[in-house]
């Protein structure tokens, strides 16, 4: 692993990049979204094997896999032989942050430095192995380890926190805090939607036979997410149109729903209801509304029924903010309580419509490149299309949002080694001095997303 890799290859910036690296590198990693199961981290199991550690629950390794006619099943059978598999086919990975990353862990978790290939996979199986087994490589010791000062989880509405609330306990060196997804009671055309209802009125005792009743156990529900921690709540949409009715359109909406009478334009209808209904209880509670449109979930209804959701097959569609959103920020966008951070799976909005809207109202930010733009050039292109618009400071740092326990130091590492290059070339272009630089870096790395998601 090349000492300066991912820096850039100006020979003329790269002592600028070092020390702004060294810079962003001592600061402790804020993870303000993500999707580590919180049970890991309190049952502190032993990791079985490489394979469960590091490939099953990584859906960029796997659908790359499935796209070269490799199916599951084949992963789930003996480990050793899956992770052959796996290394007989790595040379797909090749150029992708997949490679990028896996070999980052190779290096910073197990002391692995030669390549993965057919002829190093069985002794790269056995070095990983034989590290599992060590006393310090438990979940809470690598949480400790990867200097983790906040890790947010994703929970679903009703979720009850216990694992939060007895994680809290724990000295683990950092805070394990839930992140309140409503979605499961937002989207009524999700087949568990009139189930999570029911959960939801168990769950706060409050009705849910009205739009009025429902909204108030939306807002204990906040509470007690809030009172367990919570900062902040994540909505996964298809897209972010928002609409303001009536209040007894609303209750005739809701009614017609509970009814049965689901259709998609009635279920389109809602969602974009309770967009705005989410904006304005953040702009109540305080808890940052984030915004995740712009993926068709689990696009492949075979893959979905044979091997559960989250394979893989969640695709990008085009999207649009400008006019979906002004519902919304006429509501609440001024609100000196209300705060969203806003991501996108479509380049083609960064800066003609997401840099713009982050560059006038107080209350957005723009999210770092998302899922299928999370990697170098990725990065390179957000910047790029964002900065001169926005600034830096209508960001909010990078944000790993993984299910891979493993993979949230490397990820955080190579986006600060990709920053502190940007910035050197910055200082190297004359827009801003290194004293700017070494600002801005510590506030990338750190400090935005500490400040506005309140941790």
């Amino acid at each position: 692993m090349h000492k300066d890799r991912y820096l850039g290859t100006d020979p003329q910036s790269l002592p600028l990049a070092r020390e702004l690296y060294d810079t962003m590198r001592a600061y402790p990693i804020i993870s303000p979204h993500g999707h580590v199961d919180p049970l890991l981290l309190l049952e502190n199991k032993p990791f079985t094997n490489p394979v469960e550690l590091l490939i099953t629950p990584d859906h960029y390794l796997t659908r790359m896999l499935m796209s070269q006619g490799i199916g599951l099943e084949q992963l789930q059978g003996d480990p050793l032989e899956a992770w052959k598999l796996f290394a007989e086919n790595w040379k797909l990975f090749r150029s992708t942050p997949s490679r990028i990353w896996m070999h980052e862990i190779f290096s910073s978790l197990f002391d692995i430095y030669e390549l993965l290939t057919p002829e190093s996979a069985e002794h790269i199986y056995q070095r990983i192995n034989e590290r599992l087994t060590e006393p310090d490589f438990t979940p809470q010791a690598l949480f400790k380890r990867f200097d983790i000062e906040v890790l947010a989880t994703t929970d679903a509405t009703s979720q009850p926190l216990d694992t939060h609330a007895q994680l809290a306990t724990l000295d683990l060196g950092g805070r394990v805090i839930p992140t309140f997804r409503p979605d499961d009671v937002s989207d009524p055309e999700r087949a568990d939607w009139r189930n999570s209802i029911d959960s939801l009125a168990a769950a706060t005792g409050e009705s849910c036979d009205s739009f009025a009743g429902f909204l108030e156990a939306l807002r204990i529900r906040r509470k007690y997410f809030k009172d367990h921690g919570a900062t902040a709540t994540d909505h996964g949409v298809l897209n972010p149109q928002t609409l303001n009715l009536a209040k007894n359109d609303k209750e005739k909406l809701f009614k017609q729903l509970l009814s049965g009478q689901i259709e998609p334009e009635t279920s389109a209808t809602f969602r974009a209801v309770m967009l705005l209904e989410h904006a304005r209880m953040a702009s109540d509670d305080g808890l940052v509304m984030q915004l995740h449109p712009g993926s068709l979930r689990d696009y492949s209804s075979g893959i979905a029924s044979l091997y559960g959701k989250d394979k893989g097959f969640d695709i990008p569609v085009t999207t649009t903010y400008v006019r979906e959103l002004r519902a919304l920020l006429e509501e609440v966008g001024f609100h000196p309580n209300f705060r969203m951070v806003i991501f996108t799976l479509d380049e083609s909005v960064y800066s003609r419509e997401l840099a713009p809207l982050a560059g006038a109202y107080p209350s957005i930010r723009l999210g770092p490149p998302w899922w299928f733009h999370d990697s170098l050039n990725g990065m390179e292109r957000w910047r790029d299309a964002i900065t001169e618009t926005a600034g830096f400071y209508n960001t909010v740092g990078f944000i790993d949002d993984t299910r891979a326990f493993c993979s949230i130091p490397v990820r955080h590492d190579v986006a600060r080694r990709f920053d502190a290059g940007y910035l050197s070339r910055e200082v190297s272009r004359h827009r801003l001095t290194k004293e700017e630089a070494l600002e801005v870096a510590g506030d990338i790395a750190y400090k935005l997303s500490k400040d506005f998601f309140n941790l």
